[in-house]
């Protein structure tokens, strides 16, 4: 059974950084993606970054160049690094991931087999 495990995320004003961490478990190889989305409330959730096991990553235009993210095949792990935080970036973080995809399908997030974390709160203050 694929589980994820996040943690990272709080409260940071505007400009400021701060790193999202996500353990995978449950794979029995490293051929799986992960991506970051994010909720705001009163909005639809976005994808925010996915990367594959290669590593290959892409990132929604808002975040491009701001947000970096990466992994660790064997801890793993997939991180998201936040810089230049701004109140827009202010959602509910989830992590996800499925097995056997390109990182567009996952982006997309409409996959049925996707697995969820259960979120992190970020906060940024003007």
């Amino acid at each position: 059974q694929v589980q994820l495990q996040e943690s990272g995320g709080g409260s940071v004003q505007s400009g400021g950084s701060l790193r999202l961490s996500c353990i995978v478990s449950g794979y029995t190889d490293i051929n799986y993606s992960i991506a970051w989305f994010r909720q705001a409330p009163g909005k639809q959730r976005e994808g925010v970054a996915a990367i594959d096991a290669n590593p290959r990553a892409i990132y929604a235009a808002s975040v491009e160049g701001r947000f970096t993210i990466s992994r660790d095949n064997d801890k793993n792990t997939a991180w998201l690094q936040m810089n230049s935080l701004e109140p827009e970036d202010t959602a509910m973080y989830f992590c996800a991931t499925a097995d056997r995809v390109h990182v567009e399908t996952l982006f997309a997030g409409r996959l049925r087999t996707i697995k969820w974390g259960r979120g992190l709160q970020v906060a940024v203050s003007s």
